[in-house]
């Protein structure tokens, strides 16, 4: 088992939810999403990106196999790349 964290402004943690779902995982509540062999534990964070602006930032902490989690975080980037439009 190996441990993955990444980051990703612009979506919101429901939303993160919904793509792990749709990449085979089931939500045990609103903070961790299991897979068949993965599980990934969801924070959230604000971040400043100026003085007056600030953003949500979905911390996601993948676990699994290195295999799994390669092909995993690649397609979820793929679909979280996609959210703000």
């Amino acid at each position: 088992m190996v441990t993955r964290e990444r980051a990703f402004r612009g979506i919101s943690t429901r939303l993160a939810i919904h793509y792990l779902e749709n990449l085979g995982g089931t939500a045990e509540n609103e903070h961790r999403v299991v897979g068949s062999d993965w599980s990934v534990e969801l924070t959230t964070e604000p971040v400043s990106i100026t003085k007056s602006i600030q953003l949500t930032e979905v911390q996601l902490t993948f676990e699994g196999d290195e295999e799994t989690l390669d092909s995993l975080i690649d397609e979820f980037a793929q679909k979280a790349m996609r959210a703000g439009g």
